[in-house]
């Protein structure tokens, strides 16, 4: 029997091809399971309740940002395959920015299958599903609630750096790059952020994912804040 949810309650899960992190907030609270492999999703009781706010992300560098003047939904496939390489069972979705004036296209076929398990399993309160969405989705929504005027937003998973960096309401950077440690992850952050001649010293980084001891340390050379969101 699904248990129902406390008023208030909210849960994110991020899902990579080798697990998934989820964070329940309640009451102002938030607690992250940090990273945990797929199995452990099975035995969690906390995934058989019912949440006010329900998101699932997964981890897929198979997007592209349009200009919403030249978008038309017929040609999403076309577009998106300009960029990234498309099987012809990918699906491909899109998402409007009206704020950014922009359309996401994606597709979250990336080869695994938790996500379509835990949207069947972690309901809203009401018994509705939540919409399996790409990460980079929640990274773009999460720039308003960035106080900054220089907004740096990351995450990193399956050896891909996501990044997103605004200024103000300007989005500058919406992109993904081919990481295979941490290391490598830092210098293409460094190096966005000098072509932008953004202030590294004075800039605060704001991290979607959990961070290792020695990785936040790393960026608090640097940064003014290490932050997580």
């Amino acid at each position: 029997m699904q248990e129902t949810g406390n008023s208030g309650s909210s849960i994110s899960i991020q899902v990579s091809l080798h697990g998934y992190v989820s964070t329940i907030a309640y009451n102002g609270v938030s607690v992250s399971s940090g990273w945990m492999s797929a199995d452990r999703f099975f035995t969690d009781p906390q995934f058989r309740r019912r949440y006010e706010d329900v998101k699932v992300s997964v981890f897929t560098s198979k997007f592209t940002l349009v200009p919403e003047h030249f978008f038309n939904p017929l040609s999403a496939r076309e577009l998106l395959g300009e960029v990234a390489y498309l099987d012809d069972s990918d699906h491909v979705g899109y998402e409007m920015l009206p704020g950014m004036k922009s359309v996401l296209v994606y597709s979250t076929s990336t080869g695994e299958t938790l996500s379509k398990v835990v949207a069947d399993t972690v309901l809203h309160s009401d018994g509705g599903k939540a919409r399996v969405l790409p990460e980079i989705w929640y990274m773009l929504m999460a720039l308003d609630s960035v106080p900054d005027y220089n907004k740096v937003i990351a995450s990193y998973a399956d050896g891909y750096l996501y990044l997103v960096i605004s200024q103000g309401r300007t989005l500058l950077l919406c992109n993904s790059f081919r990481s295979q440690d941490f290391v490598t992850a830092e210098y293409f952050i460094f190096r966005a952020m000098k072509k932008f001649q953004l202030n590294v010293e004075m800039s605060s980084i704001y991290f979607r994912t959990p961070l290792q001891p020695e990785e936040e340390m790393s960026l608090y050379r640097y940064f003014r804040t290490v932050d997580k969101i």
